[in-house]
């Protein structure tokens, strides 16, 4: 006997409420009972599976100073361990990118941006910084956010399915689809309140000073309202601060210990980087140049970056694309391999140059670049190359 749609759509709905009753799951950061489709093992393997081209498609990592690394990944592990849920395979690194900002992918995965590092003032304030993302790894905030998108996506199809008075099929293909951008959810205020509080807690409880909570947030709010406002949208638009949020580390601050800054130490460690502002902003310069169409005047700049760091491989690849446009070919595969030598481990110069021996109808070494910029970081236009290669 043929279903009627509306007991399709009563069936569906049936449907995805015992989905609903079946993924209560308690958030251990909270003690909260949240709707979850996700196992541990789950959130663990979306992190990984997104981790390596997160890391590529926002700059690589940042290898000028390697004992950097170490040292964040240090802080992050000492509040990982006091956190709700220690046995999280916890990373935390440093990306190469001028882009204030930090995240954290379910099962662990954390990053802070090198463009993040140079505006804070302390140790307590990296602490807050990294507890806070530490809080949305424990809590699950991103994976509910893929559980909840997946309701979204299981409704749509049973939807989609009974208005065809077709069959209920498979939900299994939708799992494939899971985090493709975790890293970029915008939480929730509850989220981000949850996140600085208990971020706090973790900070305190291993000495750290939690007014270098407040003091992040202040910073945050303040440049919101300059002239800087581009260091918050687009940048900090899953991080939204407000007066809220410092108010209410205010109080929270104000139950918890006062503790260590380490502001010396800080500094120390972010010693390179700084030395290396001068640089990022003249390749900042060199940019906005680009922008306006003014090839001679980024040419300058970027020359100044390469002399006052000539390790930075983003110098030499930008080098490359002003040459390249220039039609001084030679020259532009010679930037290339410089930038890919300082950082072979980076896929984009290595897709540049593969571009370039395309264009000149070097097939052999065209497709040598372009299939390890793809293991690097699987792009369409690598893709796209490698196909017309096959032809």
């Amino acid at each position: 006997m043929q279903l009627s749609v509306s007991s399709l759509l009563l069936r569906a709905t049936f449907g995805v409420t015992l989905v609903l009753l079946a993924s209560c799951a308690v958030n251990p950061v909270t003690g909260e009972k949240e709707f979850s489709l996700l196992s541990q093992e789950q959130e663990i393997a979306i992190g990984e599976q997104q981790y390596h081209n997160s890391l590529q498609s926002q700059g690589g990592l940042y290898y000028l100073d390697p004992s950097l690394q170490r040292y964040i990944n240090d802080i992050g592990q000492q509040l990982a361990k006091v956190s709700h849920r220690p046995d999280l395979p916890y990373e935390f690194v440093v990306i190469n990118s001028a882009v204030p900002n930090a995240w954290a992918l379910p099962g662990g995965k954390l990053a802070v941006n090198r463009g993040l590092l140079v505006h804070l003032d302390d140790e307590a304030e990296l602490a807050a910084v990294l507890g806070h993302e530490i809080v949305h790894a424990a809590a699950g905030h991103g994976a509910a956010q893929i559980s909840q998108g997946q309701l979204l996506s299981i409704g749509a199809q049973l939807v989609s399915m009974a208005s065809q008075a077709g069959g209920y099929g498979s939900l299994g293909g939708q799992a494939a689809q899971l985090g493709g951008a975790a890293w970029m959810a915008k939480y929730s205020r509850d989220d981000e309140l949850e996140s600085d509080a208990f971020g706090m807690d973790y900070m305190s409880s291993i000495g750290y000073d939690p007014m270098g909570a407040v003091e992040l947030q202040q910073t945050f709010v303040r440049l919101s309202k300059s002239q800087r406002a581009d260091f918050i949208s687009g940048l900090f638009a899953s991080h939204p601060p407000s007066q809220e949020r410092v108010n209410a580390n205010q109080r929270k601050a104000a139950t918890l210990p006062a503790g260590k800054r380490n502001k010396d130490r800080y500094q120390q460690h972010i010693a390179q980087l700084k030395k290396d502002q001068p640089a990022y902003e003249a390749q900042a310069r060199a940019i906005k140049a680009i922008n306006d169409k003014n090839y001679s005047g980024a040419m300058t700049f970027i020359e100044r970056a390469i002399e006052l760091q000539p390790r930075e491989a983003e110098f030499w690849e930008i080098k490359g694309q002003l040459l390249e446009n220039k039609q001084a070919f030679a020259q532009a595969e010679q930037a290339y391999s410089r930038a890919i030598k300082n950082n072979p481990a980076f896929f984009r110069p290595i897709l540049l140059r593969g571009l370039l021996h395309f264009e000149q109808g070097d097939f052999f070494a065209a497709e040598v670049d372009l299939r390890d910029s793809y293991n690097l970081l699987p792009t369409k236009v690598a893709a796209d190359r490698l196909n017309k290669l096959k032809q």
